[in-house]
Parts: structure tokens; sequence; C-alpha cells
């Protein structure tokens, strides 16, 4: 995609909560639960575990952040959402 100068990013991206019950529960769930239900329901776990694997390895909040701010990002912001499970980041080209 192309922003025009000025133009403003947002991206809602999945994130791992940083409250440690909240973020326990999710770990779980993400990575022993949503698997197996996967491969009962699907047959086919690959699909389910991609999902968490790649959510693990996106930088968090302050790294994405960064990466924006090494890109050419300006006015940088990130805020969790629904306890921390999904996260918005923005940012704003040179105008």
């Amino acid at each position: 995609r192309v922003l025009r100068p000025g133009g403003r990013l947002v991206v809602l991206e999945f994130a791992v909560p940083r409250f440690p019950p909240l973020r326990a529960l999710y770990l779980f769930y993400f990575l022993r639960l949503l698997p197996w239900i996967g491969r009962l329901l699907s047959h086919r776990g690959s699909a389910y575990t991609y999902l968490p694997e790649s959510v693990l390895s996106f930088p968090q909040r302050q790294g994405f952040l960064d990466r924006m701010a090494a890109a050419g990002f300006t006015d940088l912001a990130w805020e969790d959402l629904s306890g921390g499970i999904v996260c918005l980041y923005s940012g704003r080209t040179h105008p």
C-alpha cells in the first residue's frame, strides 16, 4: 500500500496480553487448546499452529513502533484492546 504525504497508517494486530494471569490463560489457550481443537475439527492442525507462531514472532507494542519509526513514521502510538489480546498501532508519514 502507498500512503500520501502526511497520511495515517493504522494497524490492528493480535498481541500477547501483558497482565500475567490473562497472559497465562491466553498462552495456554493459544498454544495448547486452539491447535488441539483445530486438529479435532478440521484434521489440519498446521493451520491452527500457524497463527500462534505468527503472533508470538510479531514485534510487540514498542517493538513494532520502533520498526515504524525506522521506516520514517511519526506521531506513533499503540493501544491495547480487549485486554491486550489485540493492539492498535498508528502513525503518520512525513508531510
